[in-house]
């Protein structure tokens, strides 16, 4: 093998050499912005989750009636009242959480 054939061998394999190490270099770029993107996707997406599971009368109606099949009908008409109203239906949805964490306690 000459040298000029040698070298345009060794040549051939630095440039080889150098492609794998640029590809490494954009497979850790794309990981860690990726991981930067996905950390600020999560960030952005806890408010909208929170938004999302706000209580409807549905799910309070639902764990009531289950405290009043329990024997607590007497400490769940209490409730209500506390909170401004005869029945359910007229209870302002802001008080919701608030009345289930007290109703979770009977």
């Amino acid at each position: 093998m000459s040298k000029m054939s040698k070298l345009a061998t060794e040549l051939a394999e630095l440039k080889h050499c150098g492609e794998i190490l640029i590809g490494i270099s954009e497979t850790l770029t794309q990981m860690f912005s990726s991981d930067a993107t996905q950390d600020k996707q999560e960030q952005i997406k806890e408010p909208k989750d929170k938004q999302e599971k706000a209580l409807t009368l549905t799910d309070v109606r639902k764990v009531l009636a289950e405290k009043s099949r329990n024997g607590h009908t007497a400490q769940v008409k209490e409730l209500l009242i506390k909170y401004g109203a005869d029945k359910l239906s007229k209870i302002d949805q802001s008080k919701y959480a608030a009345l289930l964490a007290e109703a979770e306690v009977l």
